[in-house]
């Protein structure tokens, strides 16, 4: 698969190395070969594809800073601290373990936008690639010690007080699925003054359940809060820039409510501060509970397309103040402009303290939602057809977007329905005051789909 996310597919079936090769060495010439930092997200395939990646790079005469096993939101941040050329993260995200895949970072530490992915597209599509003699070619260098950085750079971070989190003593588990939060994730913790009890902790690539951090997948993480008596308990993505929040009765706090919350946070530091209009940016499938938030404290509201480039080039258009996405996404532009798990944890950890309860109760003085999320295997559908055809249906029952796939806002609730960027479905996402009437809505759409 080939998206504005990166490339993606099953190793050694969609995705094999003359791909690899292909796509490495057509980035080095569109970041005009120059130095280019790489990471991987721990996948037990990381390793090989980083030495295919590498070694073309280098022959296309890029200097390599090699990060190792680290988070997607490192490697990010590394470009900006290195002035880099670019980035590549070798990382299939929430995808299972035999998929694996190429995403790639701007100058700007951003993810390539519709137009730079299309210049880099045009470029890949070109053969042959026109490689440097023996004597130009580049140089390589590790340097995993840019994940302490990104560490530092959390510790920094205006908002917290290391002190007052550390008083706290909170006691934390930990599940990082075995990929790259296990490096990072646990000893931020311990910066932090926490207590960590870890789970999928080895960065062994065998990863320790389905890797997307849904509640369907976390049942381990929720008995271990319960049996530790913990405070709370975190989960992440393989490339750790999605963060979930499991609070002190086992229950998943929700990964709509981490952005939700920090949002409520930023906002509540800011506004006594601040006599500016504060921005947020978000995008269409996130809950309304950040449109509540916002109007609370006075601030603006933007929505985008699904996607962490469309958010955060917006947030940077606008200069916003905080901002991601609803799948546990935290983009803070003061650590930088992408969606970044130990800054969400940072964050939630200072809000945990000055709340003074527990998570449980902070989520309960949010505004309340419910979400309900489904999808429908594309096979033989045309998305734009099927989209079409339920706009038809519906163009006067609700407001209809249409910026990326179709939304319908009701005045009680919405559904959202789009081409997913990183598997072969149509998403399916309804939210409501009442459950019942967001899982209405998505098994409504679910049958109107299938029956095309």
């Amino acid at each position: 698969m080939v998206s504005i996310s990166g490339i993606r597919g099953i190793v050694g079936s969609s995705l094999t190395p003359e791909t690899v090769v292909k796509y490495a060495a057509a980035f080095a010439e569109y970041s005009h070969r120059g130095t280019i930092v790489i990471g991987r997200d721990g996948r037990i395939t990381g390793k090989s594809i980083g030495h295919i990646v590498s070694s073309t790079l280098l022959q296309m005469g890029c200097d390599v800073v090699a990060i190792g096993v680290c988070p997607t939101p490192t490697v990010q941040l590394a470009v900006q601290l290195k002035k880099a050329a670019g980035g590549i993260c070798i990382t299939a995200s929430h995808n299972p373990m035999e998929w694996n895949g190429l995403k790639f970072i701007s100058p700007t530490g951003l993810f390539l936008d519709a137009e730079e992915s299309h210049a880099f597209w045009n470029i890949a599509d070109r053969q042959p690639r026109s490689y440097v003699p023996w004597n130009k070619q580049g140089t390589h260098s590790a340097d995993p010690a840019l994940v302490d950085e990104h560490i530092k750079n959390v510790l920094s971070l205006s908002y917290l007080d290391i002190d007052q989190i550390r008083e706290k003593h909170f006691r934390v588990v930990v599940d990082c699925v075995n990929a790259a939060g296990g490096v990072i994730i646990p000893k931020l913790l311990k910066a932090l003054g926490c207590t960590v009890i870890e789970m999928g902790c080895d960065v062994s690539g065998i990863f320790s359940h389905a890797p997307e951090p849904l509640p369907e997948n976390l049942s381990g993480i929720c008995l271990r809060v319960r049996e530790e008596k913990a405070d709370l308990g975190i989960a992440v993505d393989p490339d750790v820039d999605r963060l979930v929040l499991i609070n002190e009765k086992g229950e998943p706090f929700g990964e709509e409510y981490t952005l939700a919350s920090v949002v409520e946070f930023v906002l509540g530091k800011e506004s006594s501060r601040n006599s500016q209009s504060l921005k947020v940016v978000t995008n269409l499938s996130t809950t309304r509970a950040i449109d509540d938030i916002c109007t609370l404290h006075h601030a603006e509201l933007t929505r985008t397309a699904v996607g962490e480039i469309h958010v955060a080039k917006k947030m940077k258009e606008i200069a916003a103040i905080v901002g991601g996405e609803g799948n546990g996404g935290v983009i803070l532009p003061e650590s930088h402009i992408g969606r970044d798990a130990p800054v969400g944890i940072g964050l939630t950890l200072q809000h945990l303290a000055e709340f003074g309860g527990t998570l449980s109760a902070l989520k309960n003085s949010l505004p309340q939602y419910f979400i309900t999320k489904g999808k429908v295997a594309l096979g033989s559908l045309n998305p734009e057809e099927v989209l079409s055809r339920l706009q038809g249906a519906h163009s006067t029952d609700g407001k209809v977007t249409t910026i990326d796939g179709l939304k319908l806002d009701f005045p009680d609730s919405w559904v959202h329905l789009r081409k997913s960027n990183t598997e072969p479905v149509l998403r399916i996402i309804a939210e409501a005051r009442d459950k019942k009437r967001a899982d209405g809505l998505v098994a409504a759409f679910t049958k109107e789909i299938l029956e095309t």
